[in-house]
C-alpha cells in the first residue's frame, strides 16, 4: 500500500509513519514544517523517517490547493492519513485565522483531493474537544457536540460535518478520530506534560489552571498509533471513533508521578481556569473497542518514564 501522511513531521504523524514504514509500506510525508513550535524537533524527526527507502517528504501546505492537487495527482496514493492542523486550544484565542486557514480551507482541500483523485478511505484527526464541558462523562460518540469552547474545537467538529457531507455525496469513506491528550517520546512542547518536565528540571514553577481541579484522559502515543492503523485496515463508510485511554487522571496525581520519576518537586503556581479550556475529558471506547478493535495498554505511570527517558537522551539532560 502507499500511504499519504499529512503533518508527517508532527508528533502523532511521526509515529503513525514510522508504523507504517516499519511494516514495509509506502509513505508520502507531507508536511509545512511551521513554528507554532520548535523547529528542530519536526526536522529530527523527518530525518529519522528519511532513513526509510519507502519514504518520500514533500513540504508544502494543506491550505495550497494547487500543491496538493499536484502531490496527489503524482503519488497515486492507496489511502490518505490526515493528521496536519493547527493545534493548540490557547493558541486559537491568538490567532484565530491559523485555524481557518490550516483547519478549515486545508482540510476542505484535502476533501477536494480525495473526491478528485478517488482513494480507498481517509482517516482524519478530530479531537476530545468538540466534546466541550459536557456534563455527562464518560463521553459517547452520539453526545452532543454543538457547544465548542474554543475556536480549535470548532473547526475540529465543523472537519467532522464536512468528512460526512463529501461520503454522502460522492460515496467517499471517511474515519475520524477523536484524540485524547496524546503523550509520549516525540510529543508536543506545547504540551503540558512536556512543558511540566522541562521547567521542573529546570527549576522553575510550573504554572497548575484552576487549581489544579481538572482530569485528563492521557493516551500514550503507542495506542493511538495502533487505533490510526486499524482505521486505515477497516475502511468503513462513515465513522467517528473516541482514542482515548478511558481512565482520567486527577492533574495533581499527574504532577505528582512526574515529580517521582524526575525525582525533583516541583514550585507549583496555582491559577484560575483559562479560556477554551475542559474540566475533564474521558473516553468512552465501548464502539472503538468493537469496531476497531482497540485495546489501549499503557498505564500513566509507565507512559510518562517513557516520555522523560526520551526527553533526557534528546536534550542531553
Amino acid at each position: 500500500m502507499k500511504y499519504l501522511v499529512t503533518g508527517a513531521a508532527g508528533f502523532i504523524g511521526y509515529h503513525v509513519s514510522l508504523r507504517l514504514l516499519q511494516a514495509g509500506e509506502q509513505v508520502i510525508g507531507l508536511d509545512n514544517l511551521n513554528t507554532y513550535y520548535e523547529r528542530q524537533l519536526k526536522l529530527d524527526r523527518l530525518n529519522r523517517l528519511k532513513t526509510f527507502p519507502a519514504f518520500n517528504f514533500v513540504y508544502g501546505d494543506i491550505s495550497d490547493y494547487a500543491l496538493l492537487e499536484n502531490v496527489f495527482s503524482r503519488a497515486t496514493a492507496d489511502k490518505v492519513c490526515h493528521l496536519a492542523a493547527q493545534a493548540g486550544v490557547r493558541y486559537s484565542l491568538k490567532d484565530p485565522f491559523a485555524y481557518q486557514k490550516s483547519n478549515l480551507d486545508g482540510f476542505l482541500n484535502i476533501l477536494e483531493c480525495c473526491r478528485k483523485y478517488p482513494v480507498m478511505n481517509l482517516v482524519f484527526a478530530s479531537s476530545s474537544s468538540v466534546y466541550g464541558n459536557d456534563s455527562s462523562t464518560p463521553f459517547k460518540i452520539d453526545d452532543r457536540t454543538d457547544q465548542p469552547l474554543s475556536l480549535y474545537a470548532a473547526t475540529k467538529k465543523a472537519n467532522e460535518l464536512m468528512a460526512y457531507t463529501y461520503h454522502h455525496l460522492y460515496g467517499l469513506k471517511t474515519t475520524g478520530l477523536r484524540f485524547f491528550t496524546v503523550y509520549g517520546p516525540w510529543g508536543r512542547p506545547d504540551m503540558a506534560y512536556f512543558k511540566f518536565t522541562r521547567d521542573i528540571l529546570e527549576g522553575k514553577p510550573i504554572d497548575i489552571y484552576n487549581h489544579g481541579k481538572m482530569e485528563r484522559d492521557f493516551t500514550y502515543i503507542d495506542d493511538i498509533v495502533e487505533g490510526v492503523i486499524s482505521a486505515l485496515d477497516k475502511r468503513y463508510e462513515y465513522e467517528i471513533f473516541n482514542l482515548g485511554n478511558s481512565q482520567p487522571e486527577p492533574l495533581i496525581d499527574f504532577i505528582n508521578y512526574l515529580e517521582k520519576i524526575l525525582g525533583k518537586t516541583a514550585q507549583k503556581n496555582y491559577l484560575p481556569l483559562q479560556p477554551g479550556d475542559m474540566v475533564k475529558t474521558y473516553a468512552d471506547i465501548s464502539y472503538s473497542i468493537e469496531k476497531l478493535g482497540y485495546q489501549p495498554k499503557t498505564k500513566l505511570y509507565d507512559g510518562l518514564t517513557q516520555f522523560v527517558n526520551w526527553y533526557r537522551e534528546y536534550y542531553q539532560v
